[in-house]
């Protein structure tokens, strides 16, 4: 079948020059740029897990200004509290305006909800497993369901909203693992790795980071975003590369070395990050390959393996097992 464009030159040209200006911040890792869009495109959060010092927030921050989003970063800590993100509930007193004992004017008390930093476009969770297991806990409601719930009142967040967060290696110190079904929320989590000796030279040659990320500007608004989000649901998707999608995930419950294989929600996941992959492509129809291209980002992190007592980011080289297991049909 002959590759059919789905988006215009013009998106086609915008999504370029974003990745580019964020490869520019970011040196030498076109690839996981390319799987942040695409995790971005396909509506999905996204998990950054590594060293400290490789760039996590200085990406995270690249890819909100140049998809043109409002930015709210957050610093995880040990001391964090739930309110912290997602707001507090005020009670402001009244005021009194009236004369002569009167109660003309009156003002009477109420209780104001002041929302967090969670109200944002794009909530950077800057080292989320710094936080204690409570406050992580207050991301869940927000990542399933695009709201919070504040004393029995649901507030919509804006759209689109997306959890960019990063977190160190476990060994660290200070640092708790996410559970599970918090993990699960995310679409990807990816990996940067220290540059190579070109990239490194070039960093270490240029100007500072900070300096580049103020001279960035928005390649995509909002709603162009969000039209871009809507195409990659029409990307098509035949019969025999379900059949292939199927049998990876079948692949991951009947391994002997995971305990717990890709839940339904993690197989959704895999086909909607696989359309978005194509979508970048200009490509109308899912092929193998943009399956093969985002297999590891978005089920390392899903994976339980017998050896290692709980699932954790990092499954990589299982992952890789898997998908060379499985015979494309």
């Amino acid at each position: 079948m002959t590759p059919h464009l789905v988006n215009s030159p013009a998106d086609s040209a915008r999504l370029e020059v974003l990745a580019s200006q964020v490869a520019n911040v970011i040196l030498g890792k076109e690839n996981q740029i390319r799987q942040c869009l695409a995790c971005m495109l396909a509506g999905g959060h996204l998990l950054i897990e590594d060293l400290p010092g490789v760039g996590k927030t200085t990406l995270a921050h690249a890819l909100s200004i140049s998809m043109g989003l409002k930015f709210s970063r957050v610093q995880f800590t040990s001391d964090l509290l739930p309110a912290d993100v997602i707001g507090v509930i005020v009670f402001e007193r009244g005021t009194s305006g009236g004369t002569s004992g009167g109660n003309d004017g009156d003002t009477p008390g109420r209780f104001i909800f002041h929302p967090g930093p969670i109200f944002a476009q794009v909530l950077l969770a800057d080292e989320v497993n710094r936080a204690t297991p409570k406050t992580q806990s207050a991301l869940l409601e927000a990542m399933e369901e695009r709201q919070v719930s504040v004393d029995g009142t649901t507030r919509p967040l804006p759209e689109p909203f997306f959890v960019i967060a990063t977190q160190n290696p476990f060994h660290q110190v200070g640092t708790y693992p996410l559970p599970e079904s918090q993990l699960d929320r995310f679409l990807m989590c990816i990996e940067l790795g220290y540059p190579d000796a070109r990239a490194e030279r070039a960093l270490l040659e240029g100007q500072d980071r900070r300096q580049v990320l103020r001279s960035l500007t928005a390649a995509l608004t909002a709603g162009q975003l969000i039209a871009l989000q809507n195409e990659v649901s029409r990307v098509f998707v035949s019969a025999a590369l379900l059949d292939y999608i199927q049998a990876l995930v079948a692949a991951t419950r009947s391994s002997p070395l995971l305990s717990e294989g890709l839940s339904p929600r993690g197989a959704l996941a895999l086909l909607q990050a696989a359309r978005a992959w194509a979508l970048l492509a200009r490509r109308n129809h899912v092929l193998p390959e943009d399956v093969q291209a985002i297999w590891i980002p978005v089920v390392n992190h899903r994976l339980r393996g017998t050896q290692s007592g709980g699932a954790r980011a990092g499954h990589r080289e299982l992952a890789a097992q898997l998908l060379a297991s499985v015979a494309i049909p």
